[in-house]
């Protein structure tokens, strides 16, 4: 996943070219975009997928790119706000932001996807442990960073997405990143809008419009270009120690994404109760339903919601 100025080296296998051009067109391997289960019409990017680290505070307000993504992973920051990963793969946004700081828990988002990362930078505890999951980094100084002149620093870090992935070699098609499957959840009951409780500050709520999809009514978001899933993941996670406190002395927190616990899947404005597992965090997701059979997550755009268990139950309504 080096960037193109990197030019030896990249004739590689004839064999393994046509392995490569084949399960992009659409061939024998991927049939399906692997990060939303979505028929593939035309031929996959030959770039790697590639996760943005997005403040989800106030102070971000507009964030913007959200509308492109194929995945959305919520998790919990240090003084009870949250922080977004964003992957991008389908289609690229012009402008991504506001870039804030990598956490140890983006390796188990970002290696199921062989994706790259673009954070504006990380403590040294947390930029080894990235590291050394061999992830490749994009930390500001990069090709594509801006600053906007608009906004106060450090909510106005933005990044060119174009401009990074041009400098991107080609990479192979990530597995899926979800066990996607049918059309519609089955044997769901009723949602139609749940919140999910992070800390004593900060709730996630979710509205489905019928025949739709899921809307957050308080988004931070620019206005007409939020990210509107069709699915809503929530995953009922460990919360440790980081072991470090960011620059207001706030102990970073650290959500545990790998091992397994309670989960619920929204779609269609239902919910089902399913167990997650994932042994390690390079690991791909599987869900299970409570008599313990493989749960299936409709094809479509997934916002996942690694929700603090000492919050749980998530609280459902409609």
């Amino acid at each position: 996943m080096a960037c193109s100025g990197d030019a030896e080296g990249t004739g590689g296998d004839s064999g393994d070219d046509a392995a490569d051009d084949q399960s992009r067109s659409g061939g024998s391997v991927a049939l399906s975009w692997p990060l939303t289960g979505e028929p593939l019409d035309g031929a996959l990017p030959d770039h790697p997928v590639v996760a943005v680290k997005v403040d989800n505070s106030s102070s971000s307000a507009p964030q913007l790119g959200l509308d492109a993504a194929d995945i959305v992973t919520e998790q919990l920051v240090e003084g009870g706000t949250t922080r977004l990963a964003v992957l991008y793969y389908s289609q690229l946004p012009e402008v991504a932001g506001p870039v804030r700081s990598m956490r140890a828990t983006d390796i188990g988002i970002v290696n199921p996807a062989n994706a790259v990362l673009v954070a504006s930078g990380g403590a040294g505890k947390t930029r080894a442990r990235v590291d050394g999951a061999g992830i490749d980094t994009f930390p500001e100084g990069s090709v594509g960073y801006q600053r906007a002149s608009d906004r106060p620093a450090p909510y106005n870090l933005m990044m060119d997405l174009p401009e990074l992935v041009g400098l991107l070699e080609p990479d192979e098609p990530p597995p899926p990143y979800l066990p996607f499957g049918g059309d519609d959840l089955a044997g769901g009951e009723p949602a139609a809008e749940f919140d999910v409780v992070f800390s004593g500050g900060h709730t996630t709520s979710w509205r489905y419009a019928p025949n739709t999809a899921y809307t957050r009514p308080d988004s931070y978001a620019k206005a007409g270009a939020d990210f509107v899933p069709d699915n809503v993941l929530v995953l009922r996670v460990k919360i440790g120690d980081a072991g470090y406190s960011d620059p207001a002395g706030n102990p970073v927190p650290e959500t545990i994404y790998e091992g397994t616990g309670q989960a619920m899947l929204f779609s269609g404005g239902t919910v089902v109760e399913a167990t997650w597992v994932k042994p390690e965090p390079r690991s791909p997701l599987r869900l299970n339903t409570r008599s313990g059979d493989p749960l299936q997550v409709p094809p479509g755009r997934t916002w996942i919601e690694l929700a603090p268990a000492a919050e749980w139950p998530v609280q459902i309504g409609g």
